[in-house]
């Protein structure tokens, strides 16, 4: 098979889909993979690297696109990707489509194979694929949160973890899953008065024994979601419903009654964001504010960390890379059903049910599409 690595063009992102390591993988398995020409320069990859292991430099998008039968990538594609796109292409990416309407209808239309990383699973009922950026994620939103707390960035002036005689930051996170759990680790290394919401009782007390006591549990209603995030210095929206929508937790009412310069991050974002007022933003301008309270918004935060990042994404994703490139999609998908739950689009079909609930599409199974 032959496989594309064209460079990422949305805002500020340098991560890249394989890197030369990843490469040399796939061409000792019998593959050519052609990568775009400085794909991966800002994270010192250069092109003599990816040479070196064989692959092939070609100058432009389109040459990639023309050329491979699957495309590897980091984001969501472009609509100027998707516009390249044929049928039958594979398209092995993260695509967050359950908020965006118009990434999926182009997907329909294209014709493509579209596997999703976040919704890959495996045994322990997880999300391999997503798990390394929602590390990466949950870790940067504490950073992220600390910054906006400062006065020259419209916070409320507060160091996270105070001083002596000086009381810490409240945080409170949203979600005890993997951002919210690194999240937890990031704070209260930093000093922070750290609250994590949740509805699993079963991983509050996970989390009660991993923090051994550093944090508080606190079960997940309205109520206690008004209460904790009102009272808050420093918020993060951790929450995931696999492939689905963000719920809309934290709502303007709210966010009207925290305190004048406290600090939202919402980490949801990709998936449309988990507080009412939640906007997508960019790594060039990341926060905006709303009833005197920083939002910070952005929807590829791990490629602020580009090289970290895409070395942990590709030790997640190389392994399913090789397996399609090996035999095909529809034998790949046909022998892993954790790999099958990434379908999200198949030639003009919607494979992912909450996807296609969300936009009230037609909904095909990945089952019926492979057979098909």
């Amino acid at each position: 098979m032959l496989v594309g690595v064209p460079k990422e063009i949305k805002n500020r992102e340098y991560r890249v889909g394989l890197t030369p390591a990843s490469v040399r993988e796939l061409i000792e398995n019998g593959h050519q993979v052609v990568v775009q020409t400085a794909a991966g320069f800002e994270i010192g990859f250069t092109d003599a690297m990816y040479k070196s292991v064989g692959a092939k430099i070609l100058d432009t998008a389109v040459e990639i696109f023309a050329a491979a039968d699957m495309i590897v990538k980091v984001k969501e594609p472009q609509a100027i990707e998707i516009d390249m796109l044929r049928p039958g292409q594979i398209l092995y990416t993260y695509l967050h489509l359950a908020p965006d309407a118009k990434q999926t209808q182009g997907l329909i239309k294209s014709g493509s194979v579209a596997i999703a990383y976040e919704t890959v699973t495996d045994d322990h009922n997880g999300l391999p694929l997503l798990a390394p950026m929602s590390e990466v994620a949950g870790r940067m939103s504490i950073q992220a949160g600390a910054h906006c707390l400062e006065m020259s960035q419209g916070g409320r002036g507060m160091l996270l973890g105070g001083v002596p005689g000086v009381e810490a930051a409240k945080v409170v996170i949203i979600g005890g899953g993997v951002v919210g759990t690194n999240a937890a680790r990031m704070a209260v290394g930093m000093g922070a008065d750290v609250t994590i919401l949740d509805r699993s009782i079963r991983r509050m007390q996970q989390l009660d024994d991993i923090f051994q006591g550093r944090i508080k549990t606190v079960y997940s209603t309205q109520d206690a979601v008004e209460e904790h995030v009102v009272g808050s210095d420093l918020t993060v929206g951790a929450v995931l419903i696999p492939g689905a929508a963000a719920p809309k937790l934290v709502t303007r009412d709210m966010i009207s009654r925290m305190k004048r310069g406290s600090v939202l991050v919402d980490v949801a974002i990709d998936q449309g964001g988990c507080f009412e007022t939640s906007k997508a933003t960019t790594h060039e301008n990341p926060t905006y504010i709303v009833d005197e309270v920083v939002h910070y918004c952005v929807a590829n935060m791990p490629g602020g960390v580009a090289r970290t990042s895409t070395l942990a994404l590709n030790n997640a994703t190389l392994r399913h890379a090789v397996a399609i490139a090996n035999k095909g999609w529809k034998q790949a998908l046909t022998d892993d059903k954790h790999l099958r739950e990434g379908l999200n689009v198949c030639e003009g079909k919607v494979t992912y049910e909450a996807v296609a609930r969300d936009q009230n599409l037609n909904y095909v199974s990945a089952e019926e599409a492979i057979g098909a």
